[in-house]
Formats: C-alpha cells, sequence, structure tokens
C-alpha cells in the first residue's frame, strides 16, 4: 500500500502474492520488496522470496535481479544504500540466511557479516541474519542475527517455554562495515533502524513495560525511547527525515 503521511489516500501498488517489506529507493520514485509464496504453515517467508522493484508512478514492476545464479536462491528484506548503487538483502545461497550485499543489478554480492559460530550449540539450531538497514552516510549496515522464531512453540505447534526463552535469548542487533571488514555487537533486540543523525535503534520484548523496549545508541551512551506505551502490542517502526 501506498499512503500520505498521515495514512490518507491508500491505495495498493501490488495485489497478487504475498509481499512484504517494502524499501524506498533514494530517487523517491522506485520501491524494493520481497515477494514470498509460502507452502506450509510456520515456513519462513523469507525462504521462498524473490526481490522485486516497481515504479510507484507508473506501477510497472519486475524481478530486481535476473541473473540464473542469482535466483536459484531465496533473497529477501532488500534495502538499497543512501546513494542507490548498492542493495544489501539476506539470501541462503551459502546455508543459513546471512546478510548479503550486491550492486544494485545483483552482481558482485558477497556475504559480509559473519556470525560467530554456525549454530546456536544448546539447540543445535542455525543462527540465522535478517533485517538489514543502512546508516544514513552508507557505510555501516545493521541487521538482526539469531535463531530463528519459526522454531519457537506458536509457530512448531508444541507449547516449551524454556526453549522459546532460550531461542528468543539469542536475538541480538549486529552492526557491520558495509565491505564485511569490520563487526559488532549493538545489544539484545531486533528490526534495528538508524536514526537520521545515525545512531542505531532496537527493539526488543520488555515483560517488566508489558511491551517493547526500545533503544537508541548516543554519544553518551544509550537510552529508552518510550515511543509505544506500556501494555501495547507493537510492530516495525522508523524514522522520518
Amino acid at each position: 500500500m501506498l499512503a500520505d503521511i498521515n495514512g490518507e489516500n491508500p491505495r495498493a501498488l501490488v495485489s497478487e502474492g504475498m509481499n512484504l517489506l517494502p524499501s524506498w529507493v533514494p530517487d523517491g520514485r522506485h520501491i524494493v520488496w520481497m515477494k514470498t509464496r509460502q507452502s506450509k504453515k510456520g515456513q519462513d517467508p523469507a525462504s521462498n522470496s524473490q526481490i522485486h522493484l516497481m515504479d510507484t508512478q507508473t506501477g510497472d514492476h519486475r524481478r530486481l535481479f535476473s541473473d540464473p545464479e542469482q535466483i536459484k536462491f531465496s533473497n529477501a528484506m532488500p534495502a538499497v544504500s543512501p546513494n542507490g548503487q548498492r542493495v544489501a538483502f539476506v539470501s541462503n545461497r551459502s546455508g543459513p540466511f546471512r546478510i548479503w550485499v550486491s550492486k544494485f543489478d545483483g552482481s558482485d554480492a558477497k556475504p559480509v557479516s559473519t556470525p560467530p559460530a554456525e549454530e546456536y550449540e544448546k539447540l543445535k539450531l542455525p543462527y540465522e541474519q535478517k533485517v538489514p538497514a543502512w546508516s544514513p552516510d552508507g557505510q555501516w549496515i545493521a541487521h538482526w542475527e539469531g535463531v530463528e522464531m519459526i522454531h519457537m512453540s506458536p509457530y512448531t505447534g508444541i507449547k516449551n517455554p524454556k526453549r522459546d526463552q532460550q531461542i528468543s535469548e539469542t536475538f541480538h542487533v549486529w552492526v557491520v562495515s558495509s565491505d564485511g571488514e569490520q563487526r559488532r555487537k549493538v545489544g539484545r533486540g531486533d528490526d534495528p533502524t538508524w536514526s537520521p543523525d545515525g545512531f542505531v535503534t532496537r527493539a526488543f520484548p520488555d515483560p517488566k513495560r508489558g511491551g517493547p523496549n526500545i533503544k537508541i545508541e548516543t554519544k553518551s551512551g544509550e537510552k529508552e525511547l518510550p515511543i509505544v506505551p506500556r501494555r501495547r502490542n507493537w510492530g516495525r517502526f522508523s524514522w522520518v527525515p
């Protein structure tokens, strides 16, 4: 859907299929998103996805990557660099989903963020990486890393609070340089974004608040952003430039 900033005048851009995580191209005219096909309940939406590009003024759209080697695998969760020349995305071409960066047309693709281990030893489950987000200067990419939620009770149908807790404890936000040379852990959380002045934000469930705890890095440390009322549900959020 596309709407005015106040939510008025909404219109559907794509109607067929499951279309998730739209992201603007810096030209303010085009968007990229992941188009996915789920074959069974509880399947990771990224596991059967490809990235598409649309001109929001004309409605013309196509698959962003067309190289046969690229589309052999799932490509999902695209984020275009501030200069519009590169795209960060997740792909399973090397096994578990990892953060990849390529030129906008998909060429010169490479993984940029290597986790400290391939799997979570306690449960023998793979570490995944999702939701890349570029810093405003295009030098860094924040992303989520942990064991995927599809292994938790709501998806497996098998109630196991202890296992669920162990999995949720793996959820962290990391930042990696766009060339893959530097990497650091920001802290517990998911769905990283960047403030317009270049600070990482992240969110995680907080039982004491009865809702999300949203944190932002600052020059003097870290502080909470109380933008979601206590005991309220929540979703993804983003900064207005």
